[in-house]
């Protein structure tokens, strides 16, 4: 419950920070929380970050072109803040640590997780745009396609 809360006030601080809209602050912070959550249970049940990261920023990504859509406001509104809280920057520093402690090998271990993550966020930002184009682009062949009833 604790990482819920804190998840939720990190994404809504990180919206103050981008100058993201008011109104916008305590749906940034439930993406995050959304988020997050689904990357907790993922990764305490799959045991694997990387897979972890990517179902959750395809989550975020998802939820975040629907409100964007549903409230008329730029998908980077959401998208950005509700993405924060699984950014590795903790695992990025202990990299670093380890670099300048001259600890190589647990260095380079450490620092090729944080890219494997940092792809996986990546991945699923253009990954959920790609499926969101797709769909979009049925939508409108079934509209142009669709015989006008009488």
């Amino acid at each position: 419950m604790g990482q819920l809360i804190t998840s939720f006030i990190a994404t809504g601080a990180f919206g103050i920070i981008f100058n993201a809209p008011k109104e916008t602050l305590v749906k940034c912070g439930l993406i995050g929380m959304g988020g997050w959550l689904v990357y907790y249970l993922l990764e305490r049940y799959f045991d694997d970050a990387i897979l972890a990261s990517l179902a959750a920023t395809i989550f975020v990504a998802v939820i975040s072109q629907e409100l964007a859509k549903f409230y008329k406001t730029p998908v980077i509104i959401f998208s950005v803040a509700g993405i924060i809280p699984l950014v590795p920057g903790g695992l990025a520093y202990n990299a670093m640590r380890n670099f300048v402690e001259n600890d190589y090998n647990t260095a380079i271990g450490l620092a090729a997780k944080v890219f494997m993550i940092a792809g996986s966020i990546a991945f699923g930002l253009v990954f959920s745009e790609v499926i969101n184009q797709v769909i979009r682009k049925i939508n409108q062949n079934r509209a142009r396609t669709k015989i006008p009833s009488r």
